[in-house]
C-alpha cells in the first residue's frame, strides 16, 4: 500500500483554538481523520506528523519521504525560514503539495515569501482545511494515473 505523508508544522496542533477567525474551528485531529478516511478509500495509507520543531519534521522526511508516494505539507511559520525543511523536501523525488489554511498573500508581507514553494509541485492557499483535501485529491488522481 502506497503512503502519503502529511506534515504539519509549528502551532498547527492548536487548530480550532488558535485564532479561529483566521485558521477556522476545525481541529488538526479532524483534518487528519478526514484525510485518513479519504486516503484509505482510495487505497492509500496516510501518515500524519505534526511538530513544533523543524528537526523532527526533517527526521520524518528523511525516514519516510524516500518511500512516500506523495507529500502534503503545511510548514506553518517554517514556510518563511525553514531552510533545513526546504532542503529535506528538495532531496525527494515525489510530488509535494504546500498547503496554507489562510490566504498568506492577503496577510502581512513577511508571509508572502515561501522557501518551500520552489521545491513544491504546487501550492494551495486560503481555502481553509479543505485545502488539505484538495491536495490529497490531486495526489490520489495523479498517483492513480501513474500506476
Amino acid at each position: 500500500m502506497l503512503t502519503i505523508v502529511v506534515i504539519h508544522g509549528p502551532n498547527l496542533n492548536m487548530l480550532g483554538r488558535r485564532e479561529p477567525e483566521i485558521y477556522g474551528r476545525t481541529t488538526l485531529a479532524e483534518i487528519d481523520a478526514a484525510l485518513a478516511t479519504r486516503a484509505a478509500t482510495a487505497g492509500f495509507r496516510l501518515l500524519s506528523v505534526q511538530s513544533n520543531h523543524e528537526g523532527a519534521l526533517v527526521d520524518c522526511l528523511q525516514g519516510e519521504g524516500w518511500t512516500a508516494a506523495g507529500i502534503i505539507i503545511n510548514p506553518g511559520a517554517l514556510t518563511h525560514y525553514g531552510l533545513a525543511l526546504r532542503d529535506a523536501l528538495a532531496a525527494l523525488a515525489t510530488p509535494i503539495i504546500e498547503v496554507h489554511l489562510s490566504n498568506v498573500y492577503r496577510r502581512e508581507p513577511f508571509r508572502h515569501t515561501s522557501v518551500i514553494a520552489p521545491v513544491a509541485t504546487g501550492q494551495i492557499t486560503g481555502l481553509g482545511w479543505r485545502g488539505y483535501v484538495l491536495a490529497l485529491e490531486w495526489l490520489i488522481e495523479t498517483l492513480a494515473a501513474d500506476r
